[in-house]
């Protein structure tokens, strides 16, 4: 706090000099104009030219005149600073004393350090009394964020956070509090598995290693665990084992129920893997399921959201990050059909923008949050 304090008087003083001495060269009428200095350098390095014998007698004076005349004609267009008022030197010196103080005036009002965040809780409350669906994905994860600070040992709100979050592109911050609900509730297959989607999310989806234990650790509580099961064996495949991967997903398919709605995309993306050896293992749909959340309420208020965004982008079509998000957020609640139509339209609009085209691509791979979606 020391060192602060010791920081911002010095700054204070160098920021009063500087003023000072603005103030003194205005009242004497002084004028800094640059070109000047440089036509005297050219005239000064022709005379040690010649005092080197480097320059003929018809060259200096030459050289000699031409550097004279440009010097003259700079020194014409010179405009100097008019002289300023001495009645205004006490203002001056008022201000740069005045500036300071009235600095750590207002830093004493409203930047003291352990002052509660009021204006951000007091937004937050203002979100948590409106109507939820027509807010952004970020506002809300705020709204979920204060609410598991509220129930700190409720998974719940953590969970409907990283879908938010996830929504919002945030996977990151989605992991972060997926991280923290699986400390409260270690037992639960579902968190894990969310968990390992979002790191899966984060790394652009490469299975890395936090994935695959993510996973590993959802498949110990629930060995049917849709989602740890594919992506675990979609590693397999990444690491070369083809063959051990596709009989995980072989036993996998089979554990489907006849009417199950994957059974066809997960089948044709097995048979892809066989024709092409593996090589497309990495291109297949990373999304896989953990559940939804169990909260009507926000279930309601993510659809409700979605569909505002839907609303809005239908009324004003010419926003491609609202484009991006409304992609992502169908992806994130495994609303295939949806998405592909969101992302059909917005590839037609902004088909001359390879920047938006590959952004909405990459939107659309964002892992579901949904069980209902292979």
């Amino acid at each position: 706090m020391i060192a602060f304090w010791i920081a911002a008087a010095g700054l204070s003083a160098v920021v009063a000099a500087l003023m000072l001495r603005g103030a003194a060269r205005a009242s004497l009428g002084v004028g800094d104009d640059g070109s000047l200095a440089v036509h005297r350098r050219q005239l000064s390095e022709i005379d040690d030219l010649a005092e080197r014998g480097l320059l003929a007698d018809a060259e200096l004076k030459g050289a000699r005149a031409e550097a004279g005349r440009r010097l003259i004609a700079a020194a014409d267009r010179q405009a100097p600073w008019p002289p300023a008022n001495p009645k205004l030197r006490p203002l001056v010196l008022t201000l740069a004393a005045a500036a300071p103080v009235l600095a750590i005036g207002i830093y004493g009002l409203v930047g003291g350090l352990g002052m509660a965040d009021q204006p951000f809780l007091k937004r937050v409350a203002e979100w948590r009394r409106t109507d939820l669906t027509q807010l952004e994905p970020q506002k809300v994860a705020a709204v979920l964020e204060q609410i598991a600070i509220q129930r700190p040992t409720d998974p719940e709100p953590l969970k409907n956070l990283a879908l938010v979050r996830m929504m919002a592109g945030d996977a990151t911050g989605a992991s972060q509090a997926l991280r923290r609900a699986v400390i409260l509730a270690p037992n639960r297959a579902d968190l894990w598995a969310g968990l390992g989607e979002t790191f899966l999310a984060d790394g652009q989806g490469e299975i890395g290693t936090d994935a695959r234990k993510a996973f590993a650790e959802a498949l110990k509580r629930d060995p049917g665990n849709v989602s740890a099961r594919y992506h675990l064996g979609l590693a397999r495949i990444a690491d070369g084992d083809v063959q051990g991967g596709l009989a995980d997903w072989k036993a996998l398919l089979a554990d489907l129920p006849p009417d199950d709605p994957r059974r066809m995309g997960f089948g044709h993306q097995i048979a892809q893997v066989q024709a092409d050896g593996g090589l497309r293992a990495s291109a297949a749909p990373t999304g896989q399921p953990a559940e939804a959340a169990q909260g009507a309420d926000v279930q309601d208020m993510i659809q409700g959201m979605v569909a505002g965004l839907a609303a809005r982008l239908e009324a004003n079509p010419d926003d491609p990050d609202g484009w991006i998000k409304l992609v992502r957020a169908y992806a994130v609640l495994g609303d295939a059909a949806r998405r592909d139509a969101a992302l059909a339209k917005a590839q037609a609009r902004y088909k001359d923008q390879p920047k938006v085209l590959a952004a909405l691509r990459q939107a659309a791979q964002t892992p579901s949050q949904k069980t209902s979606q292979p």
